[in-house]
């Protein structure tokens, strides 16, 4: 199995282009966050993105709980790009309670790593990531596919 192309993400983040839609990204970087936030700029995206740092506010963020209790428009974002290494809760284990969850089980979830190794690659995908992104993102590349 492969990085995700362009066409894939592209595919991913706008299979109905005719609304926008509603990416959630999770990152504790605040330099790959802004470069997220650039980037989706720099392609006129229309996506709304929402951001969260750690991977417990993540699963508040998908549940609607604690500090997302009663979060507007609690439905369930389009697309997660959820990076591997987080603080409290690591990217495998947010997805595996993504992928345990009935309301989130079908949840398209992008993994951002900046492994390349078969091994870890094939881990994310047994664990139900349905593609993966390596790090770091050549930003025009990475603008090319957030058009």
């Amino acid at each position: 199995m492969s990085a995700m192309n362009t066409a894939d993400l592209a595919h991913a983040a706008s299979a109905k282009a005719a609304s926008p839609k509603h990416i959630l990204l999770v990152e504790d970087n605040p330099d790959d966050v802004e470069l997220t936030r650039i980037a989706f700029q720099e392609a006129g995206s229309p996506h709304r993105l929402s951001v969260v740092t750690d991977g417990a506010e993540a699963l508040d963020f998908l549940m609607a709980r604690g500090r997302h209790a009663g979060r507007e428009g609690a439905a369930h974002p389009d697309l997660v790009l959820l990076d591997l290494n987080l603080p409290k809760l690591d990217g495998r284990e947010v997805l595996h309670a993504i992928r345990g969850h009935p309301a989130t089980r079908s949840l398209p979830v992008v993994m951002l790593t900046t492994s390349a190794e078969p091994g870890d690659v094939d881990a994310l995908y047994a664990l139900g990531a349905n593609s993966y992104i390596q790090k770091p993102v050549e930003f025009e590349r990475f603008v090319e596919v957030v058009r």
